[in-house]
């Protein structure tokens, strides 16, 4: 019987047969053929192809097995991967969506017969985290892809800098609390309670009153002007102590700022990053791992991604990598060139090199932008500026 030309309703319904899944008992794992009944794989078992696969996997079925088995395990855990991620998900879920696709390995070939024995091998293997529950089984990827576990470094690494900070900024405001509180304490006079060693010794005033033209001057006058200077004296002494209180004040008030200030000067001046690269500035390869072609040549770096990954662009060839910083260094230009500040308090800022010390691998530049244009820094390590394209 022949085969049923295009477009006509037999070859139409052939086709929607054929779409989609079809029995696992008909399908035939060494020649990745799809029967559609009993009768079709009953031929297929018969064909001369398939006796000849038979043969083939006879002489070693371990090798076949494990293959199969290899390829099952890296697409199932490739969907876990990009599909779930590292989020805890049930095996049936997964294995549904991955013998959605009609080209799928079929389990019955793996190693494994079941589902459940599989999910323990991915556990004891420790490629996934897996817990039984009353629902099922439930499995979890395990991303130890190089990339990720650097970034998930960075990201602990940024969080655990600034708790530092807030520590230190919180430290710094119990010492300037605890320093009020002294400071408040020394300025609070203390009472004390007035005691006579002598109870019968009188209580004598001297005042110099100096000369006087009047001859009737009265105890009474005399004890009036006595008060009077008293009070005179008291309300001076204490204008006295309330303006040395808030001199003290004010004094305590412009320390604190003060140190606020030189603590966030330290803090700008010291903040040093591990990141350097930047577009615009000429680079040399310090790898041989992409051969001799590369090695030790300079390019120019056209785009910064995720702030340790370059692309550059070789001079001599032309062609572009993508490159980690580590496997790059800068270029020290010749005196009078451009070159960018990488790091450090002038971090981008252009300048231009004015000598070279070899003994502390340093170099003095010249401010060419900013409000320091025109003044010389000293003791800038080379890994700290390059070249300008």
């Amino acid at each position: 019987m022949g085969k049923a030309e295009f477009l006509t309703p037999k070859a139409i319904a052939n086709r929607i047969k054929s779409k989609g899944l079809q029995k696992l008992r008909w399908y035939c794992q060494m020649c990745q053929k799809q029967c559609r009944d009993e009768n079709g794989f009953k031929c297929h078992c018969s064909s001369e192809s398939h006796q000849r696969q038979l043969l083939l996997a006879s002489e070693n079925p371990n090798r076949f097995m494990d293959y199969f088995s290899e390829e099952f395990k890296n697409d199932f855990l490739e969907l876990l991967r990009r599909r779930f991620g590292t989020k805890r998900v049930h095996n049936n879920i997964v294995y549904n969506e991955y013998i959605s696709n009609r080209e799928h390995v079929h389990m019955n070939a793996t190693q494994w017969e079941t589902l459940t024995d599989f999910t323990k091998w991915l556990g004891k293997e420790g490629h996934c985290k897996v817990d039984e529950t009353p629902k099922g089984w439930y499995i979890q990827y395990i991303d130890r892809d190089p990339e990720t576990i650097r970034r998930q470094e960075e990201l602990e690494k940024r969080k655990k800098q600034d708790l530092d900070d807030e520590e230190r900024s919180a430290k710094f405001i119990e010492e300037q609390v605890r320093r009020g509180k002294e400071k408040k304490d020394e300025d609070v006079p203390v009472f004390t309670e007035l005691k006579r060693s002598n109870e019968e010794e009188k209580v004598a005033f001297m005042l110099n009153m100096g000369p006087s033209t009047s001859a009737s001057l009265s105890s009474k006058s005399s004890l009036n002007l006595g008060s009077s200077a008293l009070q005179t004296i008291a309300v001076t002494g204490k204008r006295k102590d309330l303006g040395h209180n808030m001199e003290s004040k004010e004094k305590k008030k412009k320390s604190a700022l003060d140190e606020i200030i030189e603590m966030e000067e330290e803090k700008r001046k010291s903040s040093r990053t591990d990141y350097w690269l930047h577009p615009g500035i000429v680079v040399k390869v310090v790898t041989d791992k992409l051969g001799g072609q590369y090695y030790k040549k300079k390019g120019v770096i056209k785009e910064v991604q995720n702030r340790y990954t370059a692309v550059v662009k070789m001079m001599d060839s032309g062609d572009k990598l993508k490159l980690d910083q580590s496997h790059l260094e800068t270029v020290i230009p010749a005196l009078g060139k451009q070159v960018l500040v990488l790091n450090g308090v002038h971090r981008g800022k252009e300048a231009i090199m004015d000598c070279i010390d070899e003994k502390s691998f340093s170099a003095t530049i010249i401010m060419d932008s900013g409000h320091l244009k025109g003044q010389k820094i000293g003791g800038i390590a080379y890994e700290d500026i390059s070249k300008l394209a």
